[in-house]
């Protein structure tokens, strides 16, 4: 789609309704199908407008976990003590990376919604397992995991318990009388002025299983409210790079391929006058923005594979390589050239920040371009893997050759944007080579380097960092309303999930939480003004 896909709605005067509903939410994943259920438990008409051609949002790839405590039902069997104000003090400590900047209002509401959300989901047939607690970031004995959908043929990534969340939530509302309209995308979020009066609508574009425009345009009316539920930004490149021009576009996106997080929502919403809020949160490489992870495939995240048997498959195009030793691969940038130790875990920032850095040609100012994992056939053999389709994807993402200049010159990628110097990387392996024997790293002090790489065919697999969680989104306030720029209520428009800032959260609690709340404050609303 183009930018004049995207333009502001059509005025009020001139407004003509394909259908009509009390409450339309944007986006079926974690945040907008808790919505859609809370707002027709009160009573509502709803409609949920969902741009993939199944529900789930990235939650239904994810591995299911939700920081849901607060002395739930599940804590108490288990003997753990929790309570609301631990959960509050735990997100707003200054020892916390990510708590420090979250807006105080918003987690004392999160931490107060906890254990109800708890109950709402297992009302609504989520089943519930214990994980390991991360005491990493967080305290308090809250993280809970959902069980995997028991019917495979409705699993997008097998392993991935973020099933266990999505299908039980779209069984119930769909029970309830919801109804979701799939294979569309807002286009834009009707209000009676631009900067003024209630939200009315939405204008939505009918769109292909690529997420192509197929050009017919419904006007859908919301009688009480519109609920943002995109799930956020970070798929758009000039909008992720307002937080950090170092996002340029080699920067791939987890789940991308499956639910886009095209900004549509918060482009909408700022159009008639939203702001946004948490910036700080976006920017400070705490935790959960990149992820160094699988290589030799686009989106390239360190969880579980997407096997060929995913209905997601046909857009992944590859499974992807687990690097289970560092000590196998070398990690250039499209120079030719090292830049950090390879065995960095994937939560070391500054192997991000050394990623990021662009320290070659004047001409290429920010991002660090693509970086390849350079390896052999001895490499192969030792970490089991299978170097075809579909475990890697030869299109622009995987290269083998002969020769390491003839591998140098073989890499064809969008976003490479100069061939690589053949030299450049001869001299590069010749020079880690000679580690080996020294076992030491005299460049970036890799522990002990073990493996030389000299038996053909050589390989190149795409390992550039890919972007994860949305921090920053749309203001809103404790009742999940969105706030203008000037600091009032917008009437009838609410966000949830990553198309909401100000909660610095890795997982989807936060999305479920808010989604919850938007649908119930949202159905008690009076009907907005504008048949």
């Amino acid at each position: 789609m183009s930018k004049n896909d995207f333009v502001m709605g059509p005025s009020r005067g001139a407004q003509s309704w394909n259908c009509i509903y009390d409450v339309v939410v944007v986006g079926a994943g974690a945040g907008g199908l808790p919505a859609a259920i809370a707002a027709r438990d009160q009573g509502a008409s709803v409609l949920v407008v969902e741009q993939n051609f199944d529900i789930g949002g990235r939650a239904i790839l994810s591995g299911g976990a939700l920081y849901l405590g607060g002395g739930n039902a599940h804590q108490k069997a288990e003997g753990i003590e929790d309570s609301p104000d631990r959960i509050y003090a735990d997100w707003t400590r200054a020892s916390h990376p990510l708590g420090r900047y979250n807006d105080r209002e918003l987690v004392r509401t999160y931490a107060d919604a906890c254990v109800g959300t708890f109950d709402f989901l297992t009302a609504n047939g989520v089943k519930w397992r214990p994980i390991p607690e991360p005491t990493r970031l967080e305290t308090v004995a809250g993280r809970l995991g959902t069980v995997e959908w028991p019917n495979p043929f409705e699993v997008v990534i097998p392993g991935m318990q973020g099933s266990g969340l999505m299908r039980p939530l779209e069984n119930a509302a769909r029970s309830k009388g919801v109804e979701i309209l799939l294979q569309h995308r807002m286009r834009s979020i009707v209000r009676e002025g631009q900067f003024d009066g209630a939200v009315l609508g939405i204008s939505a574009l009918a769109v292909d299983r690529h997420f192509q425009s197929m050009f017919h345009t419904l006007n859908i009316r919301a009688r009480k409210a519109v609920i943002i539920a995109t799930g956020g930004h970070s798929a758009n490149v000039n909008f992720r790079r307002m937080f950090d021009p170092r996002l340029t576009e080699e920067y791939q996106v987890n789940g991308d391929n499956w639910s886009p997080k095209n900004a549509d929502g918060e482009i909408a919403a700022m159009t008639i006058g939203a702001a946004l809020w948490g910036g700080a949160l976006q920017t400070n490489e705490a935790d959960g923005q990149l992820s160094k992870g699988r290589i030799g495939c686009r989106t390239n995240y360190h969880l579980a594979p997407v096997p060929p048997q995913s209905p997601h498959f046909f857009r992944e195009k590859a499974s992807g390589l687990q690097v289970s030793d560092y000590q196998n691969v070398i990690l250039v940038k499209e120079n030719g050239k090292r830049f950090y130790d390879e065995t960095a875990d994937v939560r070391d920032y500054e192997y991000f920040a050394a990623a990021m850095d662009w320290t070659g040609d004047p001409r290429k100012m920010n991002g660090g371009g693509p970086i390849w994992a350079i390896f052999d056939s001895d490499a192969v053999e030792r970490e089991g893997w299978t170097v075809v389709p579909p475990h890697v994807d030869p299109n622009g993402y995987f290269f083998s050759a002969g020769t390491l200049e003839e591998l140098a010159a073989a890499i064809d990628n969008r976003h490479q944007w100069r061939p690589m110097p053949g030299e450049a990387l001869r001299e590069t392996v010749a020079r880690y080579n000679g580690f080996v024997d020294a076992g030491v790293d005299r460049d970036f002090n890799k522990p002990a380097p073990r493996y030389k790489i000299e038996k053909g065919p050589f390989y190149a697999a795409w390992s550039t960092p890919v972007v994860h969680d949305v921090y920053a989104g749309l203001r809103t306030n404790s009742s999940s309303q969105v706030m203008d720029l000037w600091g009032d209520v917008i009437p009838g428009l609410y966000a949830a999930g990553e198309s909401q800032g100000g909660i610095g959260q890795h997982g989807i609690a936060r999305a479920v939480v808010f989604g919850i709340i938007a649908g119930r404050h949202s159905a008690a609303r009076s009907t907005a003004v504008g048949l």
